[in-house]
Formats: structure tokens, sequence, C-alpha cells
């Protein structure tokens, strides 16, 4: 699945804007599809109110039944289709996220239904719509989450003041945001058509020769027509727009294109010019030169590898400093949203983060194009959250999350990482066998990127962790863990992490790690929930990290989280998780500029970075004594 792209034979619009939305009695949630609703528009069934999309629609009104709705809700929207496009060419839809799951009609006739929130699908339309006429798109959305759901929840029915109240509980960490979260896409296609690219690329030993592998995929007529043989042309060029490399494919449309004098694609401080991208141009031809199709995308040349130690980019060995994240905001919840997307890139490269992940589904398309712009490795990860009650059917749909999320991604440079879980239940018994069938089905899927998985049983207990290539584990010393206690973090957690490397032999990352924290609560000594309290807990896992780093098989800490966000209502949570070194508005806590000066002193160690020339603030000036006060300190 192609994200959607302007060429020469192609033109996209979005839907994207106010719908009209109503929310379903929850105790008849499949009312709207006994009555109709989709036949004709939603206004004359039942009262509208508008919703914009993208958006989760939890927090755009100020109702509480809305933010704590479970069930379906309804969109819907009209848009005209020019006459031009019912000429000699298809119709696509495609959406980029619908949470938990959608079913989709135009002009009151069924096109598609998807399940599984945080990835995009699409459906042809070219028979359904009415060209230089006005349409209508209407959307049922189900949020409701159950044990076979990928994340897992319970619905359950518990007496309130009027009745019965319908509850939807989840053990994980977040909002159950629902809605249509990213952009709504129509789209043309000539009738035959480039469907699928797979990129694999390499690098010669001395990384000055890069090798771009393809596969090409077409739907269409002339795919079928024997006599018709096929063929496609593809260019390859730099930034500045000069052609690098050429070939022509044979009819299996397989093949290879070599870049001389290659920039190779670097992670953020690995080199001075990260994230370098050249882009694919690909022609699609029939026979007699009759151009069909033509499809753009870019291409970050690099090669990835792994031992029981280390994990490599163009050879070079990766120590990994990042972040836990989540897609949320305020308002918006988890709808797409590029001014916020800008503002969290500019972060994360001020703060000198090399790398997050994607706790604890996919993020959307654009956020992993601005990571392959900006040289940011992402680990990326499935919905699959606190994963339990290991059975066939949750095991079809979680290999299904794992399908369409390789088939997402595999072509960014970014993802350097598959993580087929977060903080699974790997005690079970089963979970050796579940966790078997995952890790090597997403292998079959790709097998030129690690698997990993965030654990957070005790090494002792787990059954998952010998399937993985690289170990991840979650501990929360001195929050969860003996509260409080900032004298028990540093050894507890080389401990533990050296356990996991005893007992697999693995690399090993901290992937979460942190301590909730009240922007603007400053206490002396440090005391839980204050900025103090957190700064000192990050320090403490410094010098655990630092230690453990020696051992050589220690690759990288990814603080929790990256920002504040939404959670279920609890009296643990004030508002939500606080965990961020960023606010939810995205603005530093004290933790950040420790963390920052953290990051970059790496940076110039590991990547002989440059160091910011704000990361340290004046003091004093103390004549001729040995005392330090600047980047020399590093």
């Amino acid at each position: 699945m192609l994200y959607p792209r302007e060429s020469e034979t192609r033109e996209v619009r979005t839907l994207d804007g106010i719908w009209n939305f109503v929310r379903s009695d929850e105790t008849n949630p499949t009312q709207g599809v006994r009555d109709g609703w989709f036949k004709d528009d939603l206004s004359k069934s039942m009262p509208t109110i508008p919703m914009p999309v993208p958006a989760s629609y939890n927090d755009i009104t100020t109702e509480q039944a809305l933010r704590d709705h479970v069930g379906t809700v309804w969109y819907d929207r009209k848009f005209f289709v020019p006459r031009s496009w019912g000429q000699d060419q298809r119709v696509w839809l495609r959406f980029g996220s619908v949470h938990y799951e959608a079913f989709v009609w135009v002009n009151g006739r069924m096109a598609v239904k998807h399940e599984m929130g945080h990835l995009p699908f699409e459906t042809e339309v070219t028979h359904l719509l009415k060209y230089g006429a006005e349409n209508r798109i209407t959307v049922m959305c189900d949020n409701a989450l159950i044990q076979t759901t990928v994340p897992q929840g319970k619905i359950s029915e518990v007496a309130n003041d009027g009745g019965v109240a319908i509850i939807q509980s989840y053990t994980f960490d977040f909002f159950n945001y629902a809605g249509i979260h990213r952009s709504v896409h129509l789209y043309t296609t000539p009738k035959t058509f480039i469907e699928e690219v797979e990129i694999k690329t390499n690098l010669s030993p001395n990384n000055s020769v890069g090798t771009v592998d393809y596969s090409i995929t077409v739907n269409g007529t002339a795919a079928n027509e024997a006599e018709n043989t096929l063929f496609a042309r593809l260019q390859i060029y730099n930034r500045e727009g000069v052609q690098v490399a050429n070939v022509t494919s044979d009819s299996k449309l397989v093949g290879s294109l070599q870049v001389e004098n290659v920039k190779p694609w670097w992670p953020y401080l690995m080199h001075s010019s990260p994230g370098y991208l050249y882009e694919l141009e690909i022609q699609l031809y029939a026979a007699k030169e009759q151009l069909l199709d033509v499809y753009r995308l870019n291409v970050g040349i690099r090669t990835l590898s792994w031992t029981n130690t280390s994990f490599l980019i163009n050879g070079k060995p990766i120590y990994f400093r990042g972040f836990g994240r989540h897609e949320d905001a305020d308002v918006r919840g988890k709808g797409l949203d590029n001014a916020l997307m800008a503002r969290d890139f500019n972060l994360l490269k001020w703060i000198g983060a090399n790398a997050y992940r994607t706790s604890h589904y996919p993020y959307s398309e654009e956020s992993m194009q601005f990571a392959d712009q900006h040289g940011i490795m992402i680990i990326d990860e499935c919905p699959s959250v606190d994963t339990e009650n290991f059975n066939q059917a949750l095991l079809d749909r979680h290999k299904s999350s794992l399908e369409q999320l390789v088939h997402r991604d595999r072509n960014h440079p970014s993802v350097v990482m598959w993580s087929i879980a977060n903080e699974p239940r790997t005690g079970q018994v089963n979970a050796d066998t579940y966790f078997q069938f995952v890790a090597n089905y997403t292998r079959s899927l790709d097998s030129t990127r690690p698997i990993t998985a965030a654990i957070a049983v005790p090494s002792n207990d787990d059954k998952a962790g010998r399937h993985l290539d690289i170990i991840s584990f979650n501990r929360y010393n001195a929050w969860y863990s003996n509260t409080g206690r900032l004298d028990m973090v540093t050894e507890r957690v080389i401990s533990e992490a050296t356990g996991w490397n005893k007992k697999y032999g693995k690399p090993v990352i901290m992937s979460e790690y942190g301590a909730d924290t009240l922007e603007g609560l400053h206490l002396q000594p440090a005391y839980v929930w204050s900025e103090e309290f957190q700064t000192e807990v990050l320090s403490r896992h410094f010098k655990a990290f630092d230690a453990l780093r020696r051992k050589k098989w220690f690759i990288g800490e990814f603080v929790w989280n990256f920002a504040d966000f939404k959670t279920a209502q609890s009296y643990t949570r004030v508002g939500g998780n606080k965990k961020g070194v960023f606010t939810r508005a995205r603005q530093p806590k004290a933790a950040a500029h420790l963390l920052r000066q953290r990051y970059f002193a790496l940076g110039r160690e590991v990547d002989q970075c440059n160091i910011p020339s704000d990361l340290f603030t004046y003091i004093v000036d103390v004549g001729g004594s040995n005392f330090k006060h600047d980047s020399t300190d590093l």
C-alpha cells in the first residue's frame, strides 16, 4: 500500500475538514446499521454535530458522554468528483487510520471494512462514485476493545444511578482515543498501475557504492495480458536533482541499481549530513513505449547488522539514546497534527536524541517520513500492549497487525527494528509458543531488521526473550518499585540488565524508566512528583548505564516519556501520565536540560558530534583555577 503521491499519472485530493458526526446509543450500537443511516445524510436520521477530521472525537466537545463513549460513532460528509476522473482511470479511497474498527459506505453502498487502529487501509471506489456530481461518504467507527482485539480490553455492564453503564476497561496506561485519526484521501491511478514497491539497500565494504534492490508489483488489465509485456525505467536522483543511477527492468520488474560515490543514510549526530535521502522515480511502461504510471519515493541507502553484543548501521556500532513516546496532544487526542509533529522533531534534535520507539502502536506515515528526513531511528512497534490470555484468534490478529505494519514501513530507512509487543505477559505458560509464532512470522515478512519486544516481567520468569534478536526491558526503580528510594536505583538497573544478558546472550536496551513529575513542583531534598526527583531518578540511571556500557552488550537507553500524555481516569494519575521530560504543551521540565547534556555528551563520545553552544549556561570566571563550567567538561 503506497502512500498517495501526485505524479504525471496520479491526482490526490484530501477529504480532511469538518464532517458531520453522530454518537450512537451505547446500549444500541448497531442501530445505525439496522436503520440504514448510511443510505442518506446522517442528519436525516439523527441530529449531527460538526467534527474535525483528522482528530480523536473524545475531547472536542464538553460532553463527558462523548469523552468516555464506548461503542460506535458515525461520520459523513459530501464531496464532488470531477468528470475527468471518470475517464480511463481508477479512483481509490484511503484512510490513514481509524480507531479501532471502521465500516465505510460510499453513496450508500458498502466500500470497505477494516479492523486495527493506527494503520492505513484503502479500497477502489471507481464503481461507487458519481462523476461530475456530488457524492457522500459515511463511516461507522467502533472503539470497543475485547480480549481478541489488538490491543486487548474488556467490556462490562455496571450499575449506575440511572440504570446500567457500559464500561470499557483496559490495562494499558494511555487513553483509548478513537475516531478518524489520520487523513482521508481520494486518489487516482491509471487502469494499470504500480501497486507495490519493495526496496532493500546495501553498501560496499568501504561504504563508497550503494545498491538499491527493487521489486515492483503491478495491478491492472495489462499486467494480466501475456502479449502485453510490461517493463519499468527507474532513475535515482540526489538532493540536488542530479541523476546518479538508472536502469531498465525486464518483465519481472525486479532488479537493482548502483549508486557510485554514495551518500549513506546516517542517524542524527553521526554525520554532518544525517538523514540523506535520494529520490527514486519509477516509470511503468507497456509495449511500444506506452507510459502507464509514474511513482516517486524517497530512499535512504544504508545497511543494518547485529551480533550478540552490538547493533550496527553502515558498519558502525550504534548506542541508542531516545524516548518512548505517544501520539497525544490536548484537544485533538491522537489526531494527526503537522504543527505538533514539527515541534516534536525540533525538540528531539534539540535534546540530542537519535531514536524513539513508537510506543505502543504504529505512528503516522507523515511522522515516519519526518524521521527519514531528520535521521531519527525508529523502533517500530505494533499495537500489541499488555498482551495476555494467548489464543489463536488473538494470534491471528496480532500477526495481521505486524503484516500491515511491515508492509507499510519496510521502505523507511529510519525503521531499524521491529517491536512485536509492549509488556506482554511473557511469564505465562503458553507465552513461549505464542511469541515463537509471532517472531518467526515477523522474520518471514522482513529478515533485514532485528526483532525486539519491551518486556516488564523479571528475566527469570520470561519465556519470550529467546525468540528475540535484541532484549528490551522496562523497569521503574524508585517509582513503582521502592518508591522514593534514590539509593535503590543504580545497582538494581545494573543487576537486571546483566541478568537479561546472562540469560539470553543478546544485546540489551532499557526501553523504559522514569518518574512522574508535576511541572513547577519543587521540593528540596528531592521528593516524589517534584522536578528535583525526576532529575535525580534520571541521574541515578545514567550512572548505571555508563557502567553497563563498559560491558559492550548494553546498547541503548530510552526515557519514559518524551511528553506528558492522557490516560484513563485514576487516583494515581493527575490529569494523565506525567513522566514526560516535556509537558503535554511541549515545554521542558528541569530533567529535559539534564537529559540534553547527557545525550550530547554521549554523542560527542560515541559519534564525535559537535556540542551546541548553549548546552551549558555561563556561571563564573574563576581565573586560572581548574574549575570547569563549559563543554570541556565532557
